[in-house]
Order: structure tokens, then sequence, then C-alpha cells
């Protein structure tokens, strides 16, 4: 049977972005903050929160990780669909994956330069025979 996990932020951080708090420079908060654009999310909402990278982090990069997926198969693909917003600042927006019998993280999606000040989805679809984390 398939299964799904919706993350808002509304309430806190999701159950598998276990190591949020320890990477330094991610925030939640929402558009009434006070700390710029966006000042609604996907659908419009004025209150709804989101995860925002610190305008201090330019010179460094800040993952998000999650907590360890099980294998894939035909019964049991795994997409992830994602909103996503790139401010004017320059940058590079990377999905990684790392199985758990390798030592470097797969890059498998990546966007640098798109459509800047507005909200944008992607979807990716997620094969691996072994444990991974995205």
């Amino acid at each position: 049977g398939s299964s799904w996990n919706n993350c808002d932020f509304e309430t806190n951080v999701c159950e598998f972005l276990p190591e949020f708090n320890l990477q330094p420079g991610w925030r939640r908060r929402n558009c009434q903050s006070g700390m710029g654009p966006p000042y609604s999310d996907h659908n419009g909402n004025e209150s709804a929160y989101f995860l925002s990278l610190s305008s201090e982090m330019q010179s460094s990069s800040a993952a998000l990780r999650t907590n360890v997926f099980l294998p894939t198969d035909e019964e049991h693909l795994c997409q992830i669909t994602f909103y996503y917003w790139v401010s004017q600042r320059s940058g590079t927006l990377m999905v990684g994956l790392q199985k758990h019998s390798e030592d470097t993280i797969t890059n498998i999606w990546q966007l640098s330069g798109e459509l800047r000040n507005q909200w944008n989805v992607n979807t990716i679809t997620i094969n691996s025979t072994e444990k991974y984390e995205v």
C-alpha cells in the first residue's frame, strides 16, 4: 500500500528532518516575521510557516538531512514533492541521495538561477535498493 507524509512546518519541523536544529542558518518562520519575502506560501496563505535560510549564510552551505528511508521497489516508490522560493541572492539548491553503503552523496537534482521571487514546485522520484537518506 502507499503511504505519504505531509510536511508543512505549521506546528514544528517534520519528523523526517531530525537534524534541523543542528544545521546553522535554517529557521522556521512565517511571512509575518518581518524578514522579507516571501509574504505568503504557495497557496497564498500569509500566516503559513516554512523553512528559511538566513541571509548571513552567503559564504557556506547548509543542509537539511532526512531520516533513513527504506529501500524502494516496484510497489514502494519514493516521490518527494517540495515547494521552494529563491530570492535574489546567488546560490545553488541541491537534492542529494546518500545510500547506506556509500560515504558520498550523489547529487540527484540541482538548480541555480531559476525563476526568482516566486514559489516553484518540483517532484523527485527516488530508486534505491538499500536504505538511504536524502
